[in-house]
């Protein structure tokens, strides 16, 4: 078992350099358990460990998984992508036991956005993770954004903010480390980070009052840790993005903000840097910005990368292209995170709360046409009308109202349409049913309104339940606006139809 203090100078400063550029990356990893290279790298001075969905099958094997990483390194930070909603690692198979932020920000009680994020990070704590790339502080103002949606609390700022503050408080009391994100702020965005390098053209005093109001209320309320956007925000900085902005890291969030928590970068393989910079360099850009911790794992997840990246750091030292003062201050931030996870750790309390998750989930569904509507007594046929998933969400989760009312009306059949056929076969196939048709964002689909209107027109008492951002009219025989895609929200929903 090893615990590693901060570097030291002398005939071991080679030494200390290694390990302090292994110190400051958060990679990912294949498998359930896990691999040798990965607890040798431990064994070496890496600090963090990136989870995601392929690298857990159930609590109890989560749970062995993180005991095995503290058998090489006590006090390693074991980090999961975990934001409950549509973006949920730890019930990947089976979707979330919590709504997301859109559907807490529809509630708009901070209280209970509160208690959902210390439920969802005692879950996380039982299961050996102490830090969780959440909450989303993105004010969504662009409908269109095809990456954050319903992820973000919603379109206005001071709710974002009230939200944001309530989900660090709950997460860390838990002793989670939060890490909130993504600065500046991705909601003003139109492009994928995932695909290529959005862009936000707000002027300096918008983005004051939009994207950095939640950030501030983060900061106040604690925040252990801040992510990196990979955008490019000309006001700002005009050359570089975020993730590698020397004015963005440093200037704006550590000297007028005053942020002295660890920052995070976004993950260095999506293409919105990869295709431009590389990863290496990538990663050399963004310490020598102000990052502290680099983030790469979801795509890429080898040993091979690990040892690229922390040979570029290395070598990025001795060519003086980072300074070596610069690396050291970032490992100590990781290593000053850890500690501050251990005694979150020993000091955190709250009792189980198994069922916040579908109370909130209930509050915040909109429900349209509920006076004249007769629930359903008989199963139903569930026409899933599904967007290509992006890929923070993944396609791993299942999500819509089928398995719920297949529950509470057994007998009900369900099928997923893409494309211009999809109401014709829909309408084939539910025969004389009643039709449950469950959309996702309709409003930037064209397909999906369009398969929409067909089934009204030919079925006027179609129940339409509508799991992503509301921004369509209501129509339908009954209209359920869910907020978010989670399990607890199909069932809310399913609870409506159903009559239970």
């Amino acid at each position: 078992m090893t615990t590693f203090a901060s570097g030291t100078t002398g005939s071991n400063s080679k030494d200390v350099l290694t390990r302090d550029a292994l110190t400051v990356l958060q990679p990912g990893f294949p498998g359930t358990t896990a691999p040798d290279w990965l607890l040798r790298r431990l064994g070496e001075g890496l600090a963090s460990v990136g989870l995601f969905g392929r690298n857990i099958a159930s609590p109890e094997q989560l749970a062995a998984l993180t005991a095995q990483l503290r058998t090489e390194r006590d006090d390693v930070l074991v980090a999961i992508d975990e934001e409950g909603g549509d973006v949920t690692r730890l019930e990947v198979r089976t979707g979330s036991s919590f709504p997301g932020n859109n559907a807490l920000g529809a509630v708009d009680d901070a209280d209970l956005t509160r208690e959902v994020a210390q439920e969802l990070g005692r879950r996380l704590a039982a299961c050996g993770v102490n830090f969780n790339w959440a909450p989303s502080a993105d004010v969504n103002s662009n409908a269109e954004n095809p990456v954050i949606g319903v992820r973000s609390f919603g379109a206005d700022p001071g709710l974002v903010a009230r939200h944001t503050a309530a989900y660090v408080q709950g997460l860390q009391s838990a002793g989670v480390a939060a890490c909130t994100k993504h600065f500046p702020g991705h909601g003003d965005t139109n492009v994928d980070s995932h695909h290529a390098l959005p862009r936000i053209d707000a002027d300096p005093a918008v983005l004051a009052e939009r994207e950095l109001a939640p950030f501030r209320a983060a900061m106040a309320a604690g925040s252990r840790a801040v992510m990196s956007a990979h955008i490019l925000v000309p006001a700002l900085d005009t050359e570089h993005p975020a993730t590698l902005s020397r004015r963005i890291l440093t200037d704006l969030l550590r000297v007028e903000l005053g942020y002295d928590g660890l920052i995070v970068t976004d993950g260095m393989e999506m293409q919105a840097i990869s295709s431009t910079y590389g990863i290496e360099r990538g990663s050399v850009l963004a310490l020598a910005a102000g990052a502290d911790a680099i983030c790469v794992g979801g795509g890429l997840a080898d040993d091979e990368t690990v040892r690229r990246l922390r040979d570029a750091l290395v070598t990025a030292v001795r060519t003086g292209d980072l300074p070596e003062e610069r690396l050291a201050d970032a490992a100590e931030r990781v290593r000053g995170l850890a500690r501050w996870t251990a005694a979150a750790a020993a000091g955190s309390a709250g009792s189980a709360d198994p069922e916040v998750g579908l109370r909130a989930a209930r509050r915040a569904l909109r429900v349209t046409g509920a006076s004249t509507f007769t629930p359903l007594t008989r199963a139903p046929y569930v026409a899933t009308l599904s967007p290509v998933a992006n890929i923070a969400v993944g396609d791993e989760t299942p999500w819509g109202v089928a398995a719920e009312l297949s529950a509470l009306l057994p007998g009900t059949e369900t099928d997923t349409y893409t494309g211009d056929e999809a109401a014709h076969a829909a309408l084939k196939a539910a025969g004389e049913r009643r039709i449950v048709a469950v959309v996702r964002d309709e409003h930037r689909h064209s397909w999906m309104a369009a398969a929409l209107d067909a089934l009204l027109r030919a079925r006027p008492d179609t129940v339409v339940v509508e799991m992503g951002l509301p921004q369509a009219a209501p129509r339908g025989a009954l209209h359920i606006a869910t907020h978010g895609a989670s399990r607890v929200s199909g069932r809310a929903a399913a609870e409506v139809i159903a009559g239970a």
